[in-house]
């Protein structure tokens, strides 16, 4: 029998860094059998991708593994100044977003990251349960911030066949990853900044998952969505908090700040999420700020 990929990189991850390892094999025990398929058709996918590409599979668990450095640096900077170290979106895109590179490999680890983290996957099973509730009165679906296009790819799979896809993302890298991901005729690539698109047209649902944190002005995006949504849309907006990475620039300092600006900015939330990165009580994370993941799917206020 051929070894899952779960596992494959479950053991490329302990031998590379034993600690971490132990992590991952924790929150892998944790979940049932469910996780376990929608882990290994997501990694099938990214692995046919990266081959299309003269790529492994292992090449995106190294790239998970640099992730993980990389945000343990981030963590330190964030503990001892209480701020993330990117302060603009012109700084992350230099750093990030237009460098093909460094983007490709933070991309490629974010995608081995949705499974392998408890706030990441719990974030996407909140989304897998609620999709199908709305999927009668949707026509027509956007995604900003597309990624590594694992909410995309499930979309697709849970909506019906005639519904109309968008997928907007600022990096090129990301747009590429995406439509490699999800070669499907019905759903239309755009690179570009979602405040400055004139896509001429309105959605029935939008998911923004994790992207109120990489602007400035998160506030400004939020009124863009909305003004994107049909008058009886719903979306799925989701951003961490306390949660330092090379492209975060907006600080939530806990979730109940995401969840006040979705109610300030004109939505009504039918159904919310929070879950902390680690298993702590709610004193811990608090004194040690550790990350938490908001997400909820909401509608217009009237």
């Amino acid at each position: 029998m051929n070894e899952s990929l779960l596992t494959r990189a479950m053991a490329r991850i302990g031998e590379a860094n034993p600690m971490h390892g132990s992590r991952v094999e924790r929150v892998v025990g944790e979940m049932d059998s469910l996780y376990r398929e929608r882990a290994e058709r997501f990694f099938g996918q990214l692995e046919a991708f990266l081959a299309s590409r003269g790529r492994s599979f292992d090449d995106a668990v190294d790239a998970y593994l640099r992730l993980c450095d990389s945000m343990v640096a981030e963590r330190l900077h964030f503990m001892r100044t209480g701020s993330y170290s990117s302060r603009s979106f012109a700084e992350v895109e230099a750093r990030v977003y237009s460098n093909p590179k460094e983007m490709e490999a933070h991309v490629f680890g974010l995608a081995i990251a949705q499974f392998l983290w408890k706030d990441q996957y719990r974030r996407f099973d909140f989304f897998c349960g609620g999709l199908p509730r709305y999927g009668g009165a949707i026509r027509s679906y956007l995604e900003v911030g597309g990624g590594h296009a694992l909410y995309l790819a499930e979309a697709l799979r849970l909506l019906p066949a005639h519904v109309r896809f968008t997928l907007v993302d600022v990096s090129a890298s990301s747009i590429e990853m995406a439509r490699g991901m999800t070669p499907i005729e019905r759903v239309r690539f755009i690179q570009g900044d979602i405040n400055e698109l004139d896509l001429n047209s309105r959605y029935d649902f939008i998911t923004a998952g994790e992207v109120l944190e990489h602007v400035e002005q998160p506030r400004t995006l939020l009124a863009r969505l909305r003004s994107l949504l049909t008058d009886e849309g719903h979306a799925f907006i989701t951003a961490p908090a306390n949660a330092p990475t090379l492209d975060h620039i907006y600080l939530f300092n806990d979730a109940g700040e995401v969840r006040t600006m979705l109610i300030e900015e004109g939505f009504v939330i039918e159904e919310e999420r929070r879950v902390y990165a680690e298993d702590v009580s709610e004193e811990k994370a608090r004194r040690y700020k550790v990350a938490e993941m908001y997400a909820a799917f909401v509608r217009k206020a009237r």
